[in-house]
């Protein structure tokens, strides 16, 4: 395979073994650009690295050990010679019981690669992208309300103060995402920095891993569920109340926009999300898809409608600035599920 024109411009890419990150670090290298990610260890990235083995042949592709990214300097060596960061090293999951080290570790992490950016990035160094999250912006809501970038959520960080370790996972997560996109801003602010600075805001991501974990088990929790029922477990219970939905493709193609039209993208945030999708969604696609599977039914086209858009009698988001600034439309729920079965396939 003949590898992309290079750019001769190298970003960095935080906790780049994950879900998400994996298919960033995939986008930028099509993209042209060389890729040096972190992992706590070189193990952990062993699977992608082997994945992405042209580029790592090319000198295109590097994995570097950040053991702990809360430790002041733990990104000092890293950050020299990238033209960019992406930031996507941070605590994920729905079901989180204390908060305290949770949002220690989003906070602490943003703010050290944020300072070892400013102190040792150099010149070169233009933007810095955080991977953030819809839940700071989205909180419960009855009725219409269509939600924007210009929307915080300010319900979660006051649910830890007054729960503590009884608050809610989902609280937990959310709360951590809103501290660390706060400390992002707020660096902002006072410290003026020569490169720009934007936000990724995505929902409930799905779609194809490009990296299988080698334990079905450890499948990102946002997609699990069309593992789960294409295994033939049970319809699993909805991991958020929006059922919204946004393939990961999709979220590493912003985190390149990000990058690339830093100049636009400086000082703003972008929401990612293409409709509404969910469990029982997932099961009618899959049962259409397999029909020789024996998989779980459930209600056949409860809870979602056949567009997978956003009920018209309750909250919305609103995600029109990113898919402009694209340039493009969302793939669709019925392509990300299938896409994401067909890898698991793997594990059949």
């Amino acid at each position: 395979m003949a590898l992309p024109k290079s750019k001769n411009e190298l970003v960095l890419i935080s906790g780049v073994n994950g879900y998400i990150a994996s298919q960033t670090a995939k986008s930028f290298l099509d993209a042209g650009y060389s890729v040096r990610g972190t992992a706590r260890s070189l193990a952990s990235a062993s699977n992608l690295i082997r994945a992405l083995q042209l580029y790592v042949d090319a000198g295109r592709f590097e994995v570097v050990e950040v053991k702990d990214i809360v430790v002041p300097g733990a990104f000092d060596e890293t950050v020299k010679e990238v033209n960019a960061v992406a930031h996507m090293a941070s605590p994920v999951s729905q079901f989180f019981t204390d908060p305290d080290p949770i949002i220690r570790t989003a906070v602490e992490g943003t703010l050290s690669i944020l300072h070892s950016a400013l102190a040792y990035g150099g010149s070169q160094l233009r933007s810095v992208v955080l991977m953030s999250s819809v839940g700071t912006v989205m909180e419960p809501k009855t009725g219409p309300y269509t939600f924007t970038e210009a929307d915080w959520n300010s319900v979660s960080e006051s649910e830890v103060a007054r729960l503590g370790k009884d608050t809610p996972g989902g609280h937990i997560y959310r709360a951590s995402k809103i501290a660390a996109e706060k400390a992002f801003w707020k660096f902002r602010d006072e410290n003026h920095p020569n490169f720009t600075m934007t936000t990724i805001n995505p929902t409930y991501v799905c779609g194809p891993p490009l990296v299988l974990p080698d334990d079905p088990a450890n499948i990102n929790e946002t997609v699990r569920a069309v593992w789960k029922i294409l295994s033939g477990q049970a319809i699993p219970p909805p991991l958020g109340a929006s059922g919204s939905f946004v393939d990961v493709r999709d979220v590493a193609e912003l985190m390149v926009f990000g990058v690339e039209k830093s100049h636009v993208a400086n000082g703003q945030r972008y929401i990612a999300c293409a409709g509404v999708g969910g469990e029982q969604a997932i099961a009618d696609i899959l049962n259409e898809a397999y029909p020789n599977r024996e998989l779980a039914r459930g209600e056949p086209g409860k809870g979602y409608l056949p567009t997978f858009g956003f009920a018209g009698d309750g909250p919305k988001i609103d995600a029109t600035k990113a898919s402009q600034a694209r340039g493009k439309e969302w793939i669709g729920y019925k392509q990300s599920v299938l896409d994401a079965a067909k890898a698991f396939e793997h594990y059949l």
